[in-house]
C-alpha cells in the first residue's frame, strides 16, 4: 500500500531529514524516543516506506535544499504539514522548533492559515492563534464563519436551559435498542459509558458536531480517551481534508498533549499523542471513502446498519500499527 503523499525516494529522505531537524531545532535538543517513533511511523504511512527507517542516520535537510527538491506545491504543502507536527511531538510549544518550521514555511512557499498560528502561539500572541482554531474549526466543519460576538460554547452546547429539545434527545436515547453491533447500538454505548449528554439535552454537544464526530469514533475504532480524540480528530482530518491543520489536528494537539485549554468543549492534557498511531490515523482517513462531516452524510440512514459492514462499504483500513485503536 503506498503512502499518504507520493514522493521518490530522494525526496522521502530530504522529508525525513527535514522533519528530524525541526524535532530537534538543529541540533538544539537531543533525538527524542517520541521523534524516532513519529519518523518512523511517518515514513511508513505517509511516505509509503516500511517504518524501518533509522532516524540516527538521517542527514538534515537545509530549508532552501528541500524546498529544490519538492518542485510541486501540493507535496511542499503536505510537507510542512509534517514539520509542524514534528515541532509539537516533544509535547512542547519550542520557539526554536516553531521558528524552524517558519524557515522551511518560507522557504516552500506555504503561507497558510496554520503556519500563522504557530507564529502567533510562540510571539506573545498565543490567546490569537487559540481563537483561530476555533474560527478554523467552525469553517471547516460547517463551511460557515464565526460570528466572534458570540460565545464560542454556545455554538458548541446549544441547548442550555432554555433551548433543550427533548424530542431530539428521545429520538437519540432510542438508539440503545438497536441490534448489537449495529452503528446505532455503538454510538449509543458511547454515550452511555461517558455519561455524556445525548444530542439536545442541556450539557449536550450541538448535533451537528457530535453526530459525525461521535460516529467516526465508532468506525474508526477509536475510544474518547485523551489519546483517542487526538486519533479520531487527526483520522478526522485525512477523511474531511476541509482546513485539516488549523482546524482539526492543531487544535487537538495543543489540547491535549500541550495541555493548552481553547474552550470548555476541548478540554486539556499532557502528553496524549501517540506518535506511531497518528500517521497512520491520517493514512487511515485519507483513504476512506465517505466523510462523515460532509453535508450530504445521513447518519439515520445507515444507523441500523452493522459497523463491519459500513467500514467496508466506507473503505476504512483496518489499523496495523500495534496499539493504534
Amino acid at each position: 500500500m503506498g503512502g499518504l503523499i507520493a514522493a521518490t525516494p530522494d525526496q522521502t529522505s530530504a522529508i525525513l531529514g527535514a522533519m528530524r531537524d525541526v524535532a530537534t531545532a538543529s541540533g538544539r535538543f537531543p533525538l527524542s524516543a517520541a521523534t524516532v517513533r513519529s519518523l518512523r511511523s511517518a515514513e511508513r504511512h505517509v511516505l509509503g516506506g516500511k517504518g524501518n527507517v533509522d532516524p540516527a542516520l538521517l542527514v538534515p535537510v537545509k530549508p532552501e535544499t528541500l524546498a529544490a527538491a519538492l518542485a510541486d506545491a501540493a507535496l511542499a504543502e503536505m510537507t510542512l504539514r509534517c514539520l509542524s507536527v514534528s515541532a509539537l511531538v516533544d509535547g512542547e510549544l519550542s520557539r526554536p522548533r516553531i521558528e524552524a518550521v517558519l524557515e522551511y514555511a518560507e522557504r516552500l512557499g506555504v503561507r497558510q492559515d496554520y503556519v500563522t498560528e504557530l507564529s502567533k502561539s510562540v510571539d506573545g500572541d498565543l490567546q490569537w492563534a487559540l481563537t483561530d482554531m476555533s474560527r478554523q474549526n467552525v469553517l471547516s466543519l460547517w463551511n460557515e464563519p464565526w460570528d466572534e460576538c458570540l460565545d464560542i460554547n454556545d455554538i458548541f452546547m446549544p441547548y442550555r436551559s432554555p433551548h433543550g429539545d427533548p424530542s431530539l434527545a428521545a429520538r437519540y436515547h432510542a438508539l440503545g435498542e438497536s441490534a448489537e453491533g449495529t452503528l446505532g447500538r455503538a454510538f449509543s454505548e458511547i454515550y452511555r459509558k461517558n455519561g455524556y449528554a445525548y444530542p439536545g439535552e442541556e450539557r449536550a454537544v450541538n448535533v451537528r458536531f457530535a453526530t459525525p464526530h461521535d460516529a467516526t469514533h465508532v468506525l474508526s475504532g477509536y475510544d474518547t480517551s485523551p489519546r483517542g480524540e487526538i486519533l479520531v480528530s487527526t483520522f478526522t482530518a485525512g477523511m474531511h481534508p476541509v482546513r485539516p491543520m488549523e482546524g482539526h489536528i492543531l487544535p487537538v494537539l495543543y489540547s491535549w498533549h500541550l495541555n493548552i485549554k481553547i474552550n470548555d468543549l476541548a478540554g486539556a492534557a499532557k502528553g496524549q499523542l501517540d506518535p506511531e498511531a497518528f500517521w497512520e490515523a491520517w493514512a487511515r482517513g485519507a483513504r476512506t471513502t465517505v466523510d462523515l462531516f460532509a453535508p450530504s452524510w445521513d447518519f439515520w440512514s445507515v444507523v441500523h446498519e452493522p459497523v463491519a459492514e459500513i467500514r467496508r462499504q466506507y473503505g476504512i483500513p483496518a489499523p496495523l500499527a500495534a496499539g493504534s485503536r
